[in-house]
């Protein structure tokens, strides 16, 4: 299954730090739309967040209006 990994990384911090989306499954938007929920849910519940997750960190890239969440 897809999945988005995160820790706690602080106070309303959370660190996004792995994406995974099996192989047959790829290619589909299916990580994008993971990491846009997993963003979603920081905002409304008042977390920054960390993108140690270069899947995550380059999501944030290309939509800048996602770069506020950044702690």
């Amino acid at each position: 299954s897809a999945v988005i990994h995160y820790r706690e990384a602080g106070d309303r911090v959370l660190d996004f730090d792995h994406t995974f989306v099996p192989v047959a499954l790829r290619g589909g938007g299916i990580a994008s739309q993971l990491t846009q929920q997993a963003l979603l849910y920081a905002r409304e519940h008042g977390f920054k967040v960390i993108a140690s997750c270069p899947f995550v960190a380059a999501y944030i890239e290309r939509h800048p209006e996602q770069r506020d969440l950044l702690a």
